[in-house]
Order: structure tokens, then sequence, then C-alpha cells
């Protein structure tokens, strides 16, 4: 059976997914919690993710991916993961990755700061050295920047791969993955920082299990002007089903942004290209929100209660669980979101006592 975790970090990402063949995937890594805050509630994130990978027996993770270099994705991965371009990044109790995939962005920008600047570093040591890394972009942006460092970009291409492609050497049958890639559309902007949110990584996983296959959108902090070119660069491509989803990671911790300009009033209104893709979901599938709890009036900052209105509109009309990792299973004690995927589909499960331990919910299989 396999799995995907996602942890209550208030409003900041790592999610986990571990298929039937025992391969990880690491999407994001950010641990802000304050361990000398009584009241803080998050998860001790280092320890829930060393007993969900089974470390020190497992040092490992098949791949680590960061969606885009903002805090909120990166925080103390530098703390945790073995990396490769210095030695004091190598002590035994850190987890290796394989391979790493980042968006051209956290190669390529400049000005950086903390964990980012670390994870840049890492990140073209592993590009320059072309080994274990995988950089999402079109190639043509990085070849300004291979130039400037006597290279070639015909050396280093095998490893770019760009929106609307499949990510190379993984499929369904050997596998039991496969990603599919919308976004970045990352471009260089000299020394600039670029917009990350509509540069970050976004893909569409296919997770086999029990022979039926599970969607599974990650959608970073992306927002509603990116979607509005994925999502008709999608569709003019016959590749409608690409954004269809089982599993919806709500973009952005909730915020509005992700799904128009506009708050609302009330409700947020999403743009039509949003509408679309929330009209994508599946009957009973699973919609988690990567924030902190749901306000019951306006905020300035995610999660935005008008837009979480909406998605909850679409939830009631699929009949699809929405979770807000700060609020599952409580307010008081938020623990991880765990869903499990079978030959049934994605079902939502609740954690038990005792680390890592989760019981399915009674909900009855999925159909179709």
């Amino acid at each position: 059976m396999a799995k995907v975790i996602f942890y209550p970090l208030r409003n900041a990402d790592c999610c986990l997914i571990r298929l039937d063949n025992d391969r990880l995937f690491v999407f994001d890594y950010a641990d802000r919690r304050d361990p000398l805050d009584a009241e803080d509630k998050r998860i001790d994130l280092k320890q829930a993710f060393h007993e969900d990978i089974d470390f020190p027996n497992r040092k490992y993770v098949d791949v680590l991916a960061f969606t885009h270099g903002d805090d909120d994705h990166v925080h103390k991965a530098s703390e945790v993961f073995w990396l490769e371009h210095a030695q004091i990044y190598q002590r035994d109790d850190r987890v290796k990755a394989n391979e790493l995939w980042v968006p051209a962005g956290m190669i390529v920008e400049e000005g950086l700061e903390d964990d980012a600047k670390i994870l840049r570093a890492e990140a073209r040591y592993r590009f320059l050295n072309r080994k274990g890394i995988r950089v999402f972009s079109r190639p043509t942006h990085l070849k300004e920047w291979l130039e400037e460092r006597g290279r070639k970009l015909e050396d280093y291409a095998h490893l770019i791969t760009d929106a609307g492609q499949l990510v190379p050497n993984l499929d369904l049958v050997n596998d039991e993955v496969e990603f599919f890639i919308h976004s970045p559309f990352a471009e260089r902007d000299g020394d600039k920082l670029l917009d990350r949110n509509e540069n970050c990584l976004v893909t569409q996983a296919i997770i086999r299990s029990g022979g039926r296959d599970t969607k599974f959108l990650i959608t970073a902090d992306s927002i509603w002007e990116g979607w509005e070119k994925m999502v008709n660069i999608t569709r003019a491509h016959g590749n409608d089903g690409r954004l269809g989803w089982d599993i919806l990671k709500i973009p952005h911790h909730c915020s509005y942004l992700s799904m128009a300009a506009d708050k609302g009033s009330y409700k947020t209104e999403p743009t039509a290209e949003f509408e679309w893709l929330l009209n994508q979901g599946t009957t009973r599938a699973i919609m988690v929100s990567s924030s902190r709890e749901i306000p019951t009036e306006t905020t300035d900052q995610p999660p935005h209660v008008e837009t979480y209105r909406r998605y909850k509109e679409t939830a009631d009309s699929i009949d699809a669980d929405i979770v807000v990792t700060m609020e599952n299973p409580s307010k008081r004690q938020p623990k991880r979101t765990i869903i499990e995927i079978s030959g049934n589909g994605p079902m939502l499960t609740k954690e038990a006592f005792g680390a890592g331990v989760a019981v399915t919910t009674t909900r009855s299989p999925r159909v179709g």
C-alpha cells in the first residue's frame, strides 16, 4: 500500500510519498517549529520524518524535490540532508538524496540567504558535475548561465525537463509512478529575484497501487496567473487528464492568489481556468491545505477563509475529504495527515497512538 504523508507545519510544506516498492519521494522540507515555545503545536519534523523513512535503518530517499526556494519550503533542510558540495553537511546523522529535483530558479537566482543559498550551492554542484540532479525549465533558460562558466548546454540537456514532459527514467510499469511537469516557466532576469511562486515546480504524480492509478496534483505556491498558462497550454495540447486529481494539494496554503486576483467579500470567485481545474477532481477525492487553522474572519495572510469556502464548495459537490494540516485530527493536537493508496484509490487515515501508526477511515471504497 502506497502512502502520501503531510505534516502539520502551519504555513510551510513537507510531503512524503512512499510507493508500494518502498521508493521515497520528498517534496519540500521546512521545519519552523520553535521547540522552546510550549504553545507551538507544529510537529517535530525531523523526528517524524526520520520515523517515516525508517531512519537509521534507511538513510536515503530516492528523490528530494524543492518546488522553489522560499523559506517556508526549505527551512532547516540544510541541517537534515547530506549535501555533496561541502563536508560540513556530511555527518552520519543526515539523510542522503539519490536525486535532487529543483526548478531552474534555484540554480540561477542571485541574492539568496540561509537555507536557500546553501541548497543553491548544492544544486549548482550537482548540476555542474552532472550527477544526482534534475532541473525543471526550458533548456535555453540555462544556456547563458552555463556559458558564463565555460560550459555547453548540450552537455547538460539530459538533466533538464521542460513543462509538458514526463520526468525520464520513471514509468508506471516498472516504477509504479510517473510525474508530468506543468511548471516552471522559469526565466533568468539578470540578478533580480525571480517570481518564485509563478515559477515553482508543479507536477501531477500518478501513483500505481493495487492495479489502480491515483492522480496527485502537487501544486506548491502556484498563483492564478500561472494556472492560466498551465490550464490553457495543457488543454491546447489535448492533455486534459494531466490536470485530473484524486488528491489535490491546495496551493499556497489556501491563499486567494492561487485562485484569483481578488479575495472576494465572502467567497473567492476563481478564474475560469481555476474553476475548470477544480472541476477535474474525482468523486471521493481528498483535498489538503498545508496551512494554519482556517480563520473565522478575513485576514491578510493565508489561509483565507473566503478561499477555503470555495474549496469546501467543490469538496461538497464531489463528496471529497478536505483537510487542513493544523486542524487534523484536531486543532488542539494536530498530527500527520496520512493518505493510504491502494486498489480502492486514496483513503484518508487517522493517526493512532504510536509513531507513524494509522487507522484507515471507515468510508467505503471508491468506485469507478
